[in-house]
């Protein structure tokens, strides 16, 4: 099948416009992770999840993969919410048993935060679930909430409350269909995620981050272009003799 395909992409159901790729990175320039995976561990971790990750760090993506040792106690660890907070992309992988874990719900909730203030890219990935079923929280997801909602005290309800706002926002946007009625290998659906991820991530180029000096360079550098607007496309010449670190001053303000 044409790898090319995409049957199996979800369009967004928010008629709302989203800004441009090049904007969304412009105002918050410095991210710790390029991408953060929020997934149910015991559904997808050696498996669907484990493939994209993988792919991801080949790619040189720096990539947040939850390890199971954060998750402890009953509040989700801070760690993980200034991973999300601190990652271009977040990517939800929406599995039948998702819903049941109050740790994704959590960073679901987290994840569509900084979305809308931070301008972070969200991918939803809708792994052997009705995408419908997760936006309107249907059947499975229906019933993982029943069970959070028993005996819970008005606190808890508002927390609730917030996970299924969070959930019904999450499930409008373009995201990834991978069921099993769809006749698409999981390989080639991964193989577009990766590309749509490759793609929005700005290519940073290998230079030595320790040169003495070459910060007062790139300030100096950026304050002569006056770069303020990505409508205005800059051509810079550089010219001087060999050996004097032209091109990795130019690399390090490409970067």
């Amino acid at each position: 099948m044409d790898s090319s395909s995409s049957t199996h992409v979800i369009p967004s159901s928010s008629s709302s416009s989203s800004s441009s790729s090049s904007s969304t990175f412009d105002s918050h320039s410095r991210w710790s992770w390029d991408l953060f995976l929020s997934f149910r561990g015991k559904d997808t971790r050696g498996s669907f999840t484990d493939h994209p990750y993988w792919a991801l760090n080949r790619c040189n993506i720096k990539t947040f993969r939850d390890d199971e040792g954060l998750q402890k106690g009953e509040e989700i660890a801070p760690e993980l919410m200034q991973a999300i907070e601190e990652s271009r992309i977040a990517v939800i992988v929406f599995s039948k048993n998702y819903a049941d874990s109050k740790w994704c719900l959590e960073e679901l909730v987290k994840i569509i935060n900084c979305k809308e203030e931070r301008e972070q890219k969200v991918i939803p990935i809708f792994y052997h679930v009705d995408p419908s079923k997760v936006r309107n929280q249907r059947e499975i997801y229906r019933e993982a909430f029943t069970r959070h909602e028993g005996n819970a005290d008005e606190e808890k309800k508002g927390k609730i409350g917030r996970w299924k706002t969070a959930m019904r926002e999450a499930g409008k946007l373009a995201g990834y269909d991978v069921n099993e009625g769809r006749q698409v290998y999981e390989s080639e659906i991964i193989q577009d995620i990766i590309k749509e991820i490759h793609g929005t991530i700005p290519m940073v180029l290998d230079v030595n981050g320790n040169i003495v000096g070459i910060d007062s360079h790139i300030e100096r550098q950026i304050s002569r272009l006056e770069i303020q607007s990505n409508v205005v496309v800059h051509m810079v010449g550089v010219c001087g003799l060999g050996g004097t670190s032209k091109t990795t001053i130019i690399t390090a303000l490409y970067n």
